[in-house]
């Protein structure tokens, strides 16, 4: 959702997209201008169509010109090569319409193969099948299906004119992705294989430069390009090639049962800035909106159904503050010195052991500065053009014309906020709070007639081909009457052995216990006292898939599901199931009937209930219910419930497992954001529930009668899930007078003087909301942070009211650290600051 609060810096190139695109070794060359790219990758299928305008608008409005995609093969060709499926969330041509018709260029990442911790790394499961197909090498089979595919793509997007070539936004496209990391392990295939790939791409006479990323040895023909949380010291291989970054990671993705990476704001602005203060001229946020794991799309495996990846632009659509806004700055900064930086070549100044200049004048007298303090401990002040600089640690500061500072990566001055979830209660479509449950059960083990029988254990993706997560395996074993733990009262133990992903265990239908991997490690053990009867008892394993795996060396050969099943404490010692004879069913029997779907709901006899079942495993709830009030994004709220699935009027939510995360020594509070990053250095949500809230797009309610299914594997409480409005409960502001502004009308006032702008507080609220309260306000020394400020040993009185009369009822407003508004007679010793929260409502 775009902010009405921030000052609008447009971008505002004139996209006049016929042209030509090309290149040298400093920059993309458009229409014959060079150009200095902000780009924003933005996942189509991980969103739904009715929130592409609102993520383009609020990318566009932070800075960004450009937005990225993949292209994910196997949304668009799932079940067999003869079908192609573009509609719904898969609508690529409409979403590059929606880039194009909001004025800015794309980037289209064909691949086919992405990794993206999507499932299967985009390649459609069926293509693994089709006989003596190997991965991403010089095979035969391989290569005609993704030629085919590239083709396929590169011919639509030249029906629709999307071309740059042709009038349209796409200005680059890339073919394969990351496979310098893995082209080892396939020989002299491998490298065959990627030179292939760059000619198949090129052939294809887009009209636009091609791009291969991490590909250690690209052919001259494409543009490799870099891939990191640092690219700063990047070099094309080529010499005639621009210095592009494809991904720079702003957070992390998240597994099932892991903490949740934090990547602070300022660290992913100083890897900006030391980027373009190094020669880049294309830089990609990898997400700027990370978006949601719809349905069984999720790789891995075990990747979370939340892909947020805590980019600038948050799952729901919101801008994350003040990451969003800091960025947005730094933009706003970088392209105050585009003309000069593309213009020129740099020449490097040391300022100190661990501090540097990087200055580049053209040849009508502009001149831009870099200054960087890569000391990841100690703040500096620096000599540079006889003026003194302070230069927090782990910094850049950009002075636009070699003498003001306009921004400073470690210093944010952006609006930052407090975002809720907000419980909404479920409500009957007549309105009444008590819901109406319906529950069907599934049986433990075979419905229906089994699938097939075999004398030991089959691989569980060869068998299911990923129709489906589950996979029953179930045989039988006779106890006799003499068995001392009947007579004792003791348990035999059931142990189990599996290449993963879960598994739930049941005896004669009764749950015995679960088990799982995780996303380091798949495959699992599982140890639990079972209750067996004295003569024949049935044993029935669900086997479950948390995704595929979507990257490595051949990895489409990773198996799932059992290697050993076995019982101790039998009076002739322990007893080895695995030979057994086992019967096997593909998937569930609400699955197969399709009983989630609106039109396949009523397939099965479900018993109506005010009060569901808890605990109780294998069990299918729906229930009708009106949409949450209000406008805001929706999560479903699933902490008191197991494990399973979840769909709204047939549209699937995803996977949902509230499983706790680890304790991680790593674990913050406050995350130090000095120092390179990697994604366990700061943890967050530890002994949490990795993920407890689900997005449910506002798009998919109905104004009333809305189908609610849900499918529990192992038992929960369904009276608990409730819906939840994500919220921003407070907006907040806290900034010190010396602070720099990225202001080209104050920078031009400035003229050869060393000043800073004017220090202001900027503050809005979310579409269709206005301030309602001031919650604090103190001119001074306030200490704190949003949502826990408070006075400090300086204060100006009148503060509350000076906000109060700039910004009560107002979506936006502006507050100036002006003597007008403030006494700046007090504390002439301390850096005075300016610290808000109000309340949008």
């Amino acid at each position: 959702m775009a902010l009405g609060l921030i000052f609008f810096f447009s971008l505002c190139f004139t996209l006049c997209f016929a042209g030509n695109v090309s290149y040298d070794s400093r920059s993309l060359i458009i229409n014959g201008e060079r150009k200095l790219l902000i780009s924003a990758a933005i996942h189509y299928p991980r969103s739904v169509p009715a929130m592409w305008p609102e993520l383009v608008k609020t990318a566009k409005e932070g800075g960004v010109d450009v937005i990225e995609t993949y292209v994910f093969w196997n949304v668009h060709q799932p079940t067999s090569p003869s079908e192609y499926h573009f509609d719904g969330r898969f609508d690529l041509v409409k979403f590059i319409n929606i880039v194009q018709e909001a004025g800015m260029y794309l980037i289209l990442r064909i691949g086919p193969f992405v990794a993206a911790e999507w499932n299967f790394g985009g390649i459609p499961v069926w293509l693994h099948y089709v006989n003596g197909t190997v991965f991403r090498t010089d095979n035969y089979n391989f290569k005609y299906y993704m030629e085919e595919f590239t083709t396929y793509i590169v011919k639509l997007m030249k029906k629709e004119k999307l071309f740059a070539s042709q009038g349209g936004p796409i200005i680059l496209s890339q073919v394969e992705n990351e496979y310098g990391y893995y082209e080892g392990a396939y020989g002299e295939g491998g490298k065959r294989y990627a030179a292939w790939a760059a000619q198949m791409a090129v052939s294809q006479n887009t009209g636009v430069p091609w791009i291969m990323c991490q590909q250690f040895d690209a052919p001259p023909s494409v543009i490799n390009t870099c891939n990191s949380f640092y690219c700063d010291q990047f070099k094309p291989i080529f010499p005639d090639k621009p210095k592009i970054w494809t991904e720079n990671w702003p957070g992390w993705f998240q597994t099932f049962g892991a903490p949740n990476p934090h990547r602070p704001a300022e660290d992913v602005a100083f890897s900006v800035a030391r980027f373009f203060q190094k020669g880049g001229s294309v830089q990609n946020y990898y997400m700027y909106h990370g978006g949601t794991n719809f349905g069984r799309t999720a790789g891995g495996p075990f990747i979370t159904t939340s892909y947020d990846y805590e980019a600038p632009i948050d799952e729901y659509g919101l801008p994350r503050l003040p990451k969003w806004g800091h960025l947005k700055e730094l933009h706003k900064a970088i392209k105050l010195c585009e003309h000069v930086l593309l213009n020129s070549k740099p020449v490097n100044l040391s300022l100190g052991p661990s501090q540097e200049a990087d200055v580049y004048a053209d040849a009508s007298g502009g001149c831009v500065a870099f200054l960087a303090n890569i000391d990841d401990k100690n703040d500096k002040t620096v000599d540079f053009q006889n003026v003194s600089y302070k230069l927090p640690a782990w910094s850049v500061s950009i002075l636009p014309d070699c003498k003001n500072v306009v921004y400073n990566t470690a210093k944010v001055t952006s609006q930052t906020a407090l975002v809720e979830m907000v419980p909404d209660n479920l409500q009957q479509k007549d309105g009444s709070k008590a819901l109406k449950w319906e529950v069907f059960v599934e049986k433990a083990g075979i419905w229906g007639e089994p699938d097939f029988m075999k004398n030991g254990f089959v691989d569980h993706i060869n068998t299911t081909k990923d129709t489906t997560d589950y996979l029953w395996y179930t045989t039988s074993i006779v106890v006799g009457e003499n068995e001392e733990f009947l007579k004792e009262g003791r348990h035999p133990v059931l142990l189990i052995e599996s290449m993963g992903h879960a598994l739930h265990a049941f005896v004669n239908q009764e749950l015995q216990g679960s088990a799982s991997g995780n996303g380091s490690h798949s495959p699992f053990k599982f140890k639990n006292p079972i209750s067996l009867k004295a003569g024949k008892n049935e044993i029935a394993l669900l086997s479950m898939t948390v995704g595929l795996q979507n990257a490595g060396s051949f990895y489409e050969w990773v198996g799932a599901g059992l290697t050993s099943v076995k019982i101790e404490g039998f009076n002739n010692g322990t007893v080895d199931l695995s030979h057994f004879n086992w019967i096997y069913k593909i998937g569930l029997q609400g699955e197969k009937l399709g009983i989630y779907k609106p039109e396949g709901v009523n397939s099965v006899s479900w018993v109506a209930t005010s009060e569901p079942p808890k605990k109780q495993p294998l069990t299918w709830y729906k229930v009708v219910l009106d949409p949450p009030a209000g406008n805001e994004p929706v999560g479903l709220d699933m902490l008191h419930m197991g494990k399973g699935l979840a769909w709204l009027n047939g549209e699937e939510i995803g996977r949902y497992w509230p499983r706790k995360s680890s304790v991680h020594e790593k674990c913050v509070t406050e995350c130090d954001y000095r120092g390179k990053f990697m994604p366990d250095k700061c943890f967050t949500g530890c002994g949490q529930p990795t993920q407890r809230w689900y997005h449910v797009p506002r798009s998919w309610f109905k104004p009333s009668g809305n189908l609610l299914v849900i499918f529990e594997e192992k038992g929960g409480d369904p009276e608990k899930i409730t819906f939840s409005r994500r919220k921003m409960s407070s907006i907040c502001a806290l900034i010190a007078e010396d602070d720099p502004s990225a202001d080209r009308k104050s920078l031009q006032e400035a003229g050869s003087k060393n000043s800073n702008s004017k220090a202001s507080v900027h503050l809005g609220c979310p579409q269709n909301a206005v301030i309602s309260a001031v919650k604090f306000a103190s001119f001074g020394t306030p200490t704190g942070k949003c949502g826990s400020y408070s006075e400090g040993e300086c204060h100006d009185p009148n503060s509350i009211s000076v906000v109060e009369k700039a910004c009560l009822n107002k979506t936006e407003c502006t507050i100036e650290l002006t003597e007008e508004n403030f006494n700046k007679g007090l504390c002439p010793d301390f850096t005075r600051r300016l610290a808000v929260e109000a309340v949008c409502s």
